[in-house]
Protein backbone atom coordinates (compact mmCIF):
# COMPACT_ATOMS: atom_id res chain seq x y z
CA UNK A 1 0.00 0.00 0.00
CA UNK A 2 1.39 3.23 -0.99
CA UNK A 3 1.85 6.02 1.91
CA UNK A 4 -0.12 9.15 0.16
CA UNK A 5 2.80 11.90 0.11
CA UNK A 6 0.88 15.58 -0.82
CA UNK A 7 3.39 18.42 1.52
CA UNK A 8 7.37 18.11 0.77
CA UNK A 9 9.62 19.91 2.56
CA UNK A 10 12.99 20.64 0.30
CA UNK A 11 15.63 21.22 2.70
CA UNK A 12 18.32 22.57 0.40
CA UNK A 13 15.81 24.17 -2.09
CA UNK A 14 17.91 27.15 -3.21
CA UNK A 15 21.20 24.36 -4.43
CA UNK A 16 21.72 23.25 -7.70
CA UNK A 17 19.95 20.11 -7.23
CA UNK A 18 17.21 21.85 -4.58
CA UNK A 19 16.24 24.13 -7.31
CA UNK A 20 15.25 21.18 -9.65
CA UNK A 21 14.28 18.96 -6.87
CA UNK A 22 11.31 22.26 -5.47
CA UNK A 23 10.07 22.51 -9.42
CA UNK A 24 9.77 18.93 -10.83
CA UNK A 25 7.77 18.11 -7.15
CA UNK A 26 5.11 20.98 -8.07
CA UNK A 27 5.16 20.06 -11.62
CA UNK A 28 3.80 16.71 -10.06
CA UNK A 29 1.48 18.33 -7.98
CA UNK A 30 2.79 18.01 -4.45
CA UNK A 31 2.43 21.09 -1.92
CA UNK A 32 6.35 21.93 -1.83
CA UNK A 33 7.76 24.26 1.21
CA UNK A 34 11.27 25.50 -0.27
CA UNK A 35 13.87 25.46 2.54
CA UNK A 36 16.70 27.28 2.65
CA UNK A 37 18.04 30.82 4.34
CA UNK A 38 17.30 32.37 1.04
CA UNK A 39 13.40 33.01 0.87
CA UNK A 40 13.28 36.42 -1.50
CA UNK A 41 12.07 34.26 -3.48
CA UNK A 42 8.51 35.01 -4.61
CA UNK A 43 5.85 31.68 -3.91
CA UNK A 44 4.57 30.29 -7.02
CA UNK A 45 1.47 28.11 -7.68
CA UNK A 46 2.04 25.26 -5.07
CA UNK A 47 5.97 26.19 -3.90
CA UNK A 48 6.39 28.19 -0.87
CA UNK A 49 9.21 29.33 0.64
CA UNK A 50 10.07 29.08 3.97
CA UNK A 51 13.44 29.99 6.27
CA UNK A 52 15.43 26.97 7.70
CA UNK A 53 18.96 27.72 8.72
CA UNK A 54 20.43 24.87 9.70
CA UNK A 55 23.08 26.60 12.10
CA UNK A 56 19.47 27.52 14.61
CA UNK A 57 18.14 25.46 16.89
CA UNK A 58 15.62 22.64 16.27
CA UNK A 59 12.74 24.17 17.86
CA UNK A 60 13.18 26.57 14.84
CA UNK A 61 13.53 23.97 12.23
CA UNK A 62 10.11 22.43 13.77
CA UNK A 63 7.98 25.20 13.23
CA UNK A 64 8.44 24.40 9.24
CA UNK A 65 7.52 20.75 9.49
CA UNK A 66 4.12 21.37 10.57
CA UNK A 67 1.52 18.97 8.74
CA UNK A 68 4.56 18.17 6.43
CA UNK A 69 4.49 14.30 4.61
CA UNK A 70 7.99 13.59 3.91
CA UNK A 71 11.43 15.57 4.52
CA UNK A 72 13.80 16.01 1.14
CA UNK A 73 17.61 16.84 2.63
CA UNK A 74 19.40 18.48 -0.27
CA UNK A 75 21.44 20.70 1.49
CA UNK A 76 25.41 21.03 1.43
CA UNK A 77 27.48 23.78 2.67
CA UNK A 78 29.83 23.14 -0.63
CA UNK A 79 32.73 21.65 1.41
CA UNK A 80 32.51 25.51 3.67
CA UNK A 81 31.08 24.37 6.70
CA UNK A 82 31.11 20.13 6.32
CA UNK A 83 30.73 19.48 10.62
CA UNK A 84 27.97 21.88 10.86
CA UNK A 85 25.55 21.70 7.80
CA UNK A 86 26.23 18.61 5.61
CA UNK A 87 26.67 16.75 9.80
CA UNK A 88 24.94 18.18 12.42
CA UNK A 89 22.25 20.44 10.30
CA UNK A 90 21.57 17.01 9.01
CA UNK A 91 21.02 15.59 11.93
CA UNK A 92 19.01 18.02 13.60
CA UNK A 93 16.64 17.90 10.45
CA UNK A 94 16.37 14.45 11.30
CA UNK A 95 15.55 14.83 14.81
CA UNK A 96 12.93 17.90 13.93
CA UNK A 97 11.41 15.24 11.90
CA UNK A 98 10.65 12.86 15.00
CA UNK A 99 9.68 15.94 17.00
CA UNK A 100 6.71 16.88 14.46
CA UNK A 101 6.07 13.49 13.68
CA UNK A 102 7.40 13.59 10.11
CA UNK A 103 8.26 9.50 9.21
CA UNK A 104 9.14 9.89 5.37
CA UNK A 105 13.14 11.66 5.13
CA UNK A 106 15.22 11.06 1.82
CA UNK A 107 18.51 11.78 2.04
CA UNK A 108 21.25 13.03 -0.66
CA UNK A 109 24.41 11.43 0.10
CA UNK A 110 26.87 10.50 -2.29
CA UNK A 111 28.48 7.49 -3.59
CA UNK A 112 30.80 5.00 -1.12
CA UNK A 113 29.47 7.60 2.29
CA UNK A 114 28.76 4.13 4.07
CA UNK A 115 32.59 2.53 2.93
CA UNK A 116 35.41 3.81 5.37
CA UNK A 117 38.06 2.03 3.31
CA UNK A 118 36.84 4.25 -0.20
CA UNK A 119 36.55 7.52 2.24
CA UNK A 120 40.01 7.26 3.46
CA UNK A 121 41.29 8.08 0.31
CA UNK A 122 38.88 10.15 -1.67
CA UNK A 123 39.96 13.34 -2.18
CA UNK A 124 36.79 14.85 -0.81
CA UNK A 125 37.43 13.18 2.58
CA UNK A 126 36.27 15.33 4.77
CA UNK A 127 33.03 15.57 3.18
CA UNK A 128 32.82 11.77 3.08
CA UNK A 129 33.52 11.66 6.30
CA UNK A 130 30.23 13.72 7.20
CA UNK A 131 28.18 12.32 5.16
CA UNK A 132 29.42 8.50 6.64
CA UNK A 133 27.96 9.96 10.02
CA UNK A 134 24.95 11.69 8.75
CA UNK A 135 23.98 8.34 6.83
CA UNK A 136 25.04 6.21 10.19
CA UNK A 137 22.78 8.53 12.35
CA UNK A 138 19.74 8.16 10.31
CA UNK A 139 19.94 4.44 9.56
CA UNK A 140 20.67 3.71 13.28
CA UNK A 141 19.32 6.36 15.68
CA UNK A 142 16.21 7.37 13.93
CA UNK A 143 12.58 5.72 13.58
CA UNK A 144 12.30 7.43 9.87
CA UNK A 145 11.20 5.67 7.13
CA UNK A 146 14.57 6.79 5.18
CA UNK A 147 16.14 6.60 1.53
CA UNK A 148 19.53 7.43 1.16
CA UNK A 149 20.52 8.17 -2.63
CA UNK A 150 24.21 7.73 -3.64
CA UNK A 151 24.83 9.21 -6.63
CA UNK A 152 28.85 9.82 -8.07
CA UNK A 153 29.88 12.99 -9.51
CA UNK A 154 27.32 15.61 -10.16
CA UNK A 155 27.80 17.31 -13.38
CA UNK A 156 25.51 20.19 -14.96
CA UNK A 157 24.69 18.81 -17.85
CA UNK A 158 21.30 17.85 -19.28
CA UNK A 159 19.61 14.87 -18.06
CA UNK A 160 19.27 12.08 -20.22
CA UNK A 161 15.89 10.36 -18.50
CA UNK A 162 18.47 7.42 -18.28
CA UNK A 163 20.27 5.81 -15.27
CA UNK A 164 21.25 2.48 -13.35
CA UNK A 165 21.03 1.75 -9.85
CA UNK A 166 23.02 -0.53 -7.40
CA UNK A 167 25.80 -1.28 -9.51
CA UNK A 168 28.33 -0.03 -6.87
CA UNK A 169 29.78 1.73 -9.64
CA UNK A 170 30.89 5.61 -8.99
CA UNK A 171 30.06 6.70 -12.69
CA UNK A 172 29.15 10.72 -12.98
CA UNK A 173 25.38 11.81 -12.90
CA UNK A 174 23.76 15.07 -14.73
CA UNK A 175 22.10 17.22 -12.13
CA UNK A 176 18.48 16.78 -13.65
CA UNK A 177 19.13 12.51 -13.72
CA UNK A 178 19.51 12.89 -9.86
CA UNK A 179 16.63 15.48 -9.31
CA UNK A 180 13.79 13.25 -10.86
CA UNK A 181 15.38 9.29 -8.73
CA UNK A 182 14.94 11.44 -6.01
CA UNK A 183 11.21 12.89 -7.34
CA UNK A 184 10.63 9.10 -8.07
CA UNK A 185 11.80 7.79 -4.45
CA UNK A 186 9.51 9.92 -3.04
CA UNK A 187 6.52 7.87 -4.34
CA UNK A 188 7.79 4.45 -4.26
CA UNK A 189 7.23 3.01 -0.59
CA UNK A 190 9.05 0.22 -1.50
CA UNK A 191 12.67 2.58 -1.52
CA UNK A 192 12.27 2.75 2.23
CA UNK A 193 14.88 1.31 4.33
CA UNK A 194 17.81 1.25 1.51
CA UNK A 195 20.41 2.86 0.42
CA UNK A 196 20.59 3.35 -3.51
CA UNK A 197 23.59 4.45 -5.38
CA UNK A 198 23.33 5.64 -9.23
CA UNK A 199 24.48 6.98 -12.24
CA UNK A 200 23.64 7.91 -15.56
CA UNK A 201 22.85 4.76 -17.30
CA UNK A 202 20.59 2.82 -19.49
CA UNK A 203 17.14 2.70 -18.02
CA UNK A 204 14.40 5.03 -17.95
CA UNK A 205 13.75 6.42 -14.67
CA UNK A 206 10.00 5.82 -14.69
CA UNK A 207 11.36 2.25 -15.32
CA UNK A 208 13.63 1.84 -12.53
CA UNK A 209 12.54 2.05 -9.15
Amino acid sequence: MMTEIKRVLVVGSNGRIGQKVTSKLADKGYQVLAGSRHTDNLDQGNITYVYVDLLEGIDKLVKNMQAVDAILFVAGSGGKDLMKIDLDGAVKTMEAAEIAHVKRFVMLSSIYSLDREKIEVSSLRDYMTAKFYADNWLMKNTQLEYTILQPGALVDEPGTGKVTLNDGQAGSNSLENVADVLVSVIAHDDTIGKVITMHDGDTDIKDVL
